[in-house]
């Protein structure tokens, strides 16, 4: 699961490897995360090319920046907050994002990664298989209208099944903030979700 928090002591023999510049150590991190940096980018900016961008972009920070980590927080949540804040700098400056990606992903998945906003169907009918991709293409295109920071905190909590505590480390803002994002963003997912199919 995403998010456990603690550092097992695999990884932190293989950190501290890596924090001495032993490269095969790098690659085993890298090989780790690359997929779970990759797709929870590409939730946040929506766009194929920019999150492959981003993710690699993401890994040459955090391997110029390896001296520093302090093992304060686990090396899993200091990897997501250069990945996420890297991000949300890129929405910031690029307001026109493409959200088809995210769409597409949401589909294949059948909804499953978005268990919080639905409930769970093992073994759905195809009508019923059918209704719920088409509920998660509205619950894709509705993160596509919030705000990059109530999308951040969404993705990381209902998606990523990140806890509080993680994803204020991951954004270095307050736990309170990260409950009134996820609150606030979610009532808007609703609101949107509603006015469409109202």
């Amino acid at each position: 699961k995403a998010g456990s928090g603690n550092i097992s002591i695999d990884e932190a023999a293989l950190v501290s490897r890596a924090m001495a510049g032993n490269m095969p150590a790098v690659e085993k991190l890298i090989i780790k995360y690359q997929d779970r940096i990759y797709n929870t980018i590409l939730k946040i900016c929506g766009n194929e090319a920019d999150a492959a961008e981003l993710a690699q972009d993401c890994f040459v920070k955090a391997i110029q920046a390896l001296k520093d980590f302090r093992a304060q927080s686990s090396f899993y949540t200091w990897l997501f907050r250069i990945a996420v804040n890297n991000t949300l700098n890129f929405c910031k400056k690029n307001t026109r994002l493409n959200f088809e990606s995210l769409s597409s992903e949401v589909d294949r998945e059948t909804g499953k990664q978005l268990k919080d906003f639905l409930v769970d169907g093992n073994s759905l009918e195809p009508s019923e298989l059918a209704a719920k991709k088409e509920v998660m293409g509205l619950i894709a295109k509705a993160l596509e209208k919030l705000d990059p920071q109530q999308r951040a905190v969404i993705v990381l909590r209902d998606i990523e099944q990140m806890s509080y505590c993680e994803i204020a480390q991951t954004l270095d803002i307050e736990i309170g903030t990260v409950k009134s994002r996820i609150a606030r963003g979610r009532k808007n997912l609703r609101d949107i979700i509603e006015a469409v199919i109202s």
